[in-house]
């Protein structure tokens, strides 16, 4: 485990990586996603975990069941954000093709890909496959890195990608229980590489701005899920809210409201 030394200097290192994305413009954030993302992982190696760790696996797994009544053999899922393509392995022997995209090969790592997946690379907000072409998308711990200007054309790139009636599935931090990057204990938001946490509510609002129809929050574990109108959560945050930072926070993650509030969207196109 790190010691306090050790976590400090990430945080500030992190920190400082950070405040150069938030500040860069958008032609800049093309190209600064990928260095800056190469130069933590290079800087801070152990952030990295390989797909064949047990840990992965089990991990991969578990986010397999959260998919797996969308996916069928003939599904092309798209996955943004594949960290070490744990998740990819795991589904590539159950459809047909498994498209990851992510901004750094230094965070995929050298793990040997199946036959049926293939790894692009992109800007950070662009989806690079034709129009149409994937039935499910799926991010996990992606949106709170985007830089809030990205959010919203990153989403419509992922509606332009999948077909008619395709699904993303969208898992990312409660702002409420966070900060959820390294800052954690040192800020009250987060300050590092979650550029923006958001709430179910707010997450939902740019869904529907992108296009998607229906958007739903989905509660539940272990490959067990119901799928939740977004107003009801909305509530709860509206009420969680009001409290101070510390009471919010110890709330928000703590049973039942961590399983309900735990950001777990799918919109349909």
């Amino acid at each position: 485990m790190a010691n306090s030394e050790e976590v400090r200097a990430h945080y500030e290192f992190e920190k400082t990586l950070a405040s150069k994305l938030k500040q860069a413009s958008k032609t800049e954030r093309g190209k600064l996603y990928a260095a800056l993302y190469d130069e933590l992982f290079q800087r801070i190696p152990n952030l990295k975990k390989h797909a064949s760790s047990k840990e992965s696996i089990r991990y991969a797994k578990a986010q397999l069941k959260f998919l797996k009544s969308y996916l069928t053999k003939d599904t092309i899922l798209l996955e943004i954000g594949p960290g070490n393509c744990s998740l990819a392995v795991e589904a590539s022997k159950i459809v047909s093709k498994v498209v990851l995209i992510d901004v750094s090969k230094e965070i995929t790592g050298d793990t040997k890909l199946p036959e049926n997946c293939k790894l692009t690379l992109s800007d950070g907000s662009s989806i690079p496959v034709p129009p149409e072409y994937v039935n499910v998308v799926f991010s996990n711990q992606v949106m709170e890195h985007l830089h809030p200007e990205d959010a919203l054309v990153q989403l419509q790139n992922i509606w332009n990608a999948l077909i008619p009636g395709g699904v993303y599935l969208c898992v990312t931090p409660n702002r409420l229980s966070g900060p959820y990057d390294i800052s954690r204990g040192f800020d009250e938001i987060a300050t590092c590489f979650h550029l923006k946490e958001y709430l179910n509510s707010e997450l939902a609002n740019l869904f529907k701005n992108a296009g998607f129809r229906k958007i739903r929050a989905r509660v539940g574990a272990k490959g067990y899920y119901l799928h939740v109108p977004i107003f009801f959560i909305s509530i709860i945050e509206k009420s969680l809210a009001v409290f101070p930072f510390k009471v919010r926070q110890r709330l928000a993650g703590a049973i039942p409201f961590k399983w309900l509030l735990g950001i777990k969207l799918i919109a349909f196109k």
